[in-house]
């Protein structure tokens, strides 16, 4: 539009120009000078009509200008509200930018932090939990459900470093609508300027000579197109504003749904160590108190094993007795010994008492057989005993007081 008016008054003021120059008037008074009475009729009116010309062209020449101020003050009016609607964006893309970089510095000591405390204790207590030793060295719910946690750190850091690459690149994204608008505002402020200057010129300005005629066609952009861009920027500073705002929720949510998912998973393998603490303390105070028995059983059964040995060796020294008095009524001096009733009742105590012997010593066998068994037991016992101790230790002193560093 302005354009246009430019080239109107140009082409008005060669018209002007075309019609009446100095010489066709110096030539036009010479001539008339020269003609007849007749001719000054002519001339006068001639003089009527262009006096009439120039008041209707400065009339026209006010109505322009008027309508050229009119235009240009709208373009200002237009120009500030496009500004203002920019400065408005600007600010709101400059804090989703704020926002964003501490969801990224969030998730960032997320990731540096608790995630990364929770996968190097779980690795700990896997790596612990390999000292355990002989029938302890078992895969239980612990070792499961440890293997579990190690499996979930894992996937939410992948989940975590994901999001961090989409908030880092929609950080990147805002900073380049920002550049852009940082640039259409300094354009903005450049035309309003302009405009200002040329709503405040006056034809009495000193320099006005030299740029008569002068106008610079190139860098001109038309209305339409100025808009064009100018809500293109304005629509994409609205559309990275609410993906930023999208993304920001995602992160709130990707975070809390993080901490929600290891503090689940922390509590059932934390429920599992102390379930199988207890396991294994309940099975450890079950053993002591059969170690207890088996000792206490070990001691009554020496004293039996004792009290047989006595009482083998007192039947033994009987029936040597009885043996001695058999061989004293062999020896009578008569050639003729009686085989009476002492003689059978010698014989008959001979043959008791070996049976006594043989039975107590079968039973001496089976008590020495019962003491090698349970001093077995014992040992077996004492080493289960010790297992069971090093799995506690592992499991309640060096697993879990890693793991309150989580709490």
């Amino acid at each position: 539009m302005f354009k246009l008016n430019i080239n109107n008054m140009v082409a008005a003021n060669s018209s002007c120009t075309n019609k009446f120059t100095p010489d066709q008037w110096i030539n036009n008074n010479e001539y008339r000078l020269a003609c007849s009475k007749a001719h000054r009729s002519s001339a006068e009116r001639l003089i009527f009509e262009v006096k009439r010309i120039a008041e209707l062209t400065a009339e026209k020449d006010r109505l322009n200008k008027e309508e050229t101020d009119y235009h240009l003050k709208e373009n200002i009016k237009t120009i500030e509200f496009s500004k203002d609607e920019l400065f408005e964006i600007q600010k709101n893309v400059a804090l989703e930018i704020d926002a964003l970089l501490v969801g990224i510095k969030r998730i960032s000591n997320t990731l540096n932090n608790e995630f990364e405390s929770a996968y190097l204790i779980c690795g700990k207590c896997l790596f612990a939990r390999e000292h355990r030793i002989g029938i302890d060295l078992v895969y239980d719910d612990v070792q499961k459900e440890l293997h579990k946690e190690n499996e979930l750190i894992q996937r939410i850091k992948i989940i975590l470093f994901q999001v961090l690459e989409q908030s880092q690149e929609q950080v990147r994204k805002l900073k380049s609508i920002l550049y852009h608008m940082n640039h259409d505002l300094e354009g903005k402020e450049y035309n309003l300027n302009v405009h200002q200057e040329n709503l405040n010129s006056k034809e009495s300005c000193l320099d006005l000579n030299s740029h008569r005629g002068k106008f610079n066609h190139n860098s001109i952009t038309t209305l339409q197109e100025w808009e064009i861009q100018w809500r293109e920027i304005i629509l994409t500073g609205t559309k990275e504003i609410n993906t930023a705002n999208t993304l920001r929720s995602y992160v709130d949510k990707s975070l809390k749904r993080a901490i929600d998912d290891l503090n689940k998973q922390k509590k059932l393998t934390d429920e599992a160590f102390k379930k199988r603490i207890e396991q294994t303390s309940e099975a450890k105070i079950k053993l002591e108190n059969e170690h207890s028995e088996i000792i206490r059983q070990t001691k009554t059964l020496g004293g039996q094993i004792t009290n047989l040995e006595k009482s083998i060796a007192q039947k033994e020294n009987s029936m040597a007795l009885v043996f001695k008095q058999l061989n004293n009524c062999c020896k009578k001096e008569d050639s003729i010994s009686l085989y009476d009733v002492y003689n059978k009742s010698l014989i008959a105590e001979v043959v008791d008492q070996r049976k006594i012997i043989s039975e107590l010593q079968r039973k001496l066998y089976d008590a020495q057989t019962c003491m090698r068994s349970l001093f077995k037991i014992q040992i077996q016992l004492e080493e289960d005993i010790n297992i069971k101790s090093n799995t506690i230790k592992i499991d309640e002193v060096d697993c879990m007081t890693l793991r309150q560093i989580l709490e």
